[in-house]
């Protein structure tokens, strides 16, 4: 229960200036009752304040009070207001979403407000993974790719989810460059490979909605990073060539949530001579990794997407 006290009301041991023999002096939280510092006793002076303002609780310019120390009784009163901020903000980018659906329709709010989603990932240093010719390599071409390889500027990850508005989809895609991968070839064969991504980092067009994702959907302070781990050889008949791309599968151990899965990859690879380019995703369940897809009514998440992800991979020196 909220006594008087808490409300920054103190018993005085006066007459109020409201009558009576005992009254409440008004005090600021934390300050200990005192007519000066009562703003009600010092609007009482004054007929036409007292009229518009019996209790004199609104700030006058120039009130001394008003610069009085604010020790609230609870020191999480301000941890609470940035915490209903941040509710009313996701609150309000919602429920934009939603009346621009209702006034517009689901196609409006897909291809004007959202925008159309950025292509899957695809290589472009082969002849089938890009609009235009791959710039040369910078150096003679590798006599051999046996060794690690490392991720370089230019890689990237993240996940492809559909939001369903109305019956409609709405395709959203979260990505970071937050990335690190470590790759081993011996000869034709891809034996090892670890690919990290930063889960805090990855982003959409709509900071609400990464909040979301981070804190609820992912936990992402509990759960940092989501790893890719190879547990079988890709192995391909002949040397990737230069300026050819090529498909392969890679099984590993998807680690997202806290949660590991055996998983199996689709990939497309590309080679300039020097630098190799893969792009590829895994479909995915979030009921698996233990991650609630977000359900809010009038918006809903698929229950089922992707990760996707594009290295650059450079021959570790």
């Amino acid at each position: 229960m909220v006594s008087v006290v808490d409300l920054g009301w103190e018993p005085s041991g006066s007459t109020s200036p409201l009558g009576g023999d005992k009254g409440l002096h008004y005090a600021d939280p934390g300050v200990p009752a005192n007519p000066a510092h009562c703003r009600a006793c010092r609007g009482s002076s004054s007929a036409s304040s007292s009229l518009t303002d019996p209790l004199g609780v609104l700030p006058r310019p120039g009130d001394p009070g008003d610069n009085l120390p604010m020790t609230s009784p609870s020191s999480s009163r301000p941890r609470a207001r940035r915490r209903l901020v941040t509710v009313l903000v996701v609150a309000a980018v919602l429920v934009v979403a939603a009346g621009a659906a209702a006034v517009f329709g689901p196609a409006f709010y897909r291809d004007v407000i959202v925008g159309a989603a950025p292509a899957a990932p695809t290589v472009s240093s082969g002849s089938s993974g890009a609009s235009e010719p791959a710039a040369p390599p910078a150096g003679d071409p590798l006599v051999t790719l046996d060794g690690s390889w490392v991720s370089a500027p230019g890689s990237y990850a993240g996940y492809r989810v559909d939001e369903v508005l109305n019956g409609t989809d709405v395709t959203v895609v979260g990505r970071t460059e937050t990335v690190t991968a470590d790759v081993r070839v011996d000869g034709t064969s891809v034996t090892a490979g670890t690919v990290t991504v930063d889960v805090a980092s990855i982003a959409t067009d709509e900071g609400a909605r990464d909040a979301y994702f981070r804190s609820n959907a992912l936990q992402a302070s509990l759960f940092p990073t989501a790893t890719f781990t190879l547990t079988e050889p890709v192995t391909t008949a002949t040397a990737p060539r230069a300026g050819e791309t090529t498909t392969a599968t890679a099984t590993g151990d998807l680690t997202l949530h806290g949660v590991t899965r055996s998983v199996t990859a689709t990939l497309e690879v590309g080679f300039d001579g020097r630098t190799a380019e893969v792009a590829g995703s895994i479909p995915v369940t979030f009921a698996d990794y233990d991650v609630e897809a977000p359900s809010l009514g009038f918006v809903r998440v698929e229950p089922q997407g992707f990760v996707e992800f594009h290295l650059v991979l450079d021959r570790a020196s």
